[in-house]
């Protein structure tokens, strides 16, 4: 699994929002498996996704060849968002004990 982190402002969070529901489906085609959404403090329209993929090739796929570039404007992204591949190398819970 590898996961995308994605940091942009946006013109309104609850319009971005709404477009973000609307283009599940599209990410769940490319394989998405899920996300994660933060806030900046103190600025509801800096917004980071941390995205979940099952491959790092489906994860490219959707960045290239999906609708995603149309979508992101169509919803108020400003700029050129911030886009980072991350493979995770550790996680913990309050149920893991540490080592």
């Amino acid at each position: 699994m590898v996961s995308i982190l994605v940091k942009h402002s946006v013109e309104n969070y609850d319009d971005w929002k709404a477009g973000f529901d609307e283009h599940a489906g599209t990410r769940m085609e490319y394989g998405s498996q899920g996300y994660h959404l933060f806030q900046a403090a103190g600025d509801p329209n800096e917004v980071v996704v941390l995205l979940e993929w099952d491959s790092r090739e489906n994860a490219e796929r959707f960045l290239e060849e999906s609708d995603l570039k149309d979508v992101m404007e169509e919803v108020g992204v400003v700029g050129e968002p911030e886009i980072h591949f991350l493979d995770e190398i550790e996680a913990k819970t309050p149920e893991t004990p540490a080592v």
